[in-house]
């Protein structure tokens, strides 16, 4: 049913939780899977010159996250006995952004991803990249809970 299960992780226990519940799809269907980790390549866009100095640090801590993430999906992917797993970073301004594009480039037809259940102002200064997924997406979304 579902040939290329795409996850995007950020290392939470949100995120391993959608790991989880993507491993069993996985299985059930014989079906690949991509763990996706977006990193913002330009954070400081707009705030100076002097913040950039900073970029190169950024992106080095911003891709050893990444990293560790992606391995630790991959570790529980593996250890749950899904044979075709591939780890992917992306980049984006907007993590759904970087979703989208790693939709497009992998050739993903189902997303399985976590939602952390924010809510009120919570939700409103921390926003919900779940949410903007859902509202773009072409293909069918999976969200588990906290």
């Amino acid at each position: 049913m579902f040939q290329r299960i795409l996850v995007p992780v950020d290392g939470s226990d949100t995120s391993m939780q959608a790991v989880a519940k993507a491993a069993g799809l996985a299985k059930a269907f014989g079906s690949a899977v991509t763990v996706l980790y977006v990193v913002d390549p330009y954070p400081f866009t707009g705030v100076g010159a002097d913040f950039a100095y900073g970029q190169a640090q950024y992106l080095s801590a911003a891709t050893a996250e990444a990293n560790t993430a992606l391995d630790a999906a991959k570790t529980a992917l593996t250890s749950a006995g899904v044979a075709s797993v591939d780890a992917l970073v992306g980049e984006g301004h907007a993590v759904h952004d970087g979703v989208m594009r790693a939709v497009e480039s992998t050739g993903a037809d189902l997303i399985v991803m976590g939602s952390h259940g924010r809510r009120g102002l919570e939700k409103l200064v921390l926003g919900s990249v779940t949410q903007r997924v859902l509202g773009v997406a072409h293909v069918p979304v999976l969200v588990v809970r906290a």
